[in-house]
């Protein structure tokens, strides 16, 4: 089976342009601010597991 990359490209371009009319502005927000929140609290649970484990290797 061989894919056109220009089909592919169309596809997936039209797609987008659908999807983006239905985006609103507080949807967009929110999701900056909970990927914001998730990166930080997983930042902090690294740290927080890492010097654990440091910890108990002594």
């Amino acid at each position: 089976m061989q894919t056109n990359s220009h089909t592919l490209m169309g596809t997936a371009g039209g797609t987008f342009l659908s999807i983006i009319p239905n985006i609103q502005s507080a949807d967009v927000l929110k999701t900056v601010l909970l990927a914001a929140i998730g990166a930080v609290v997983s930042f902090t649970i690294s740290l927080v597991l890492k010097s654990i484990i440091k910890k108990h290797k002594k």
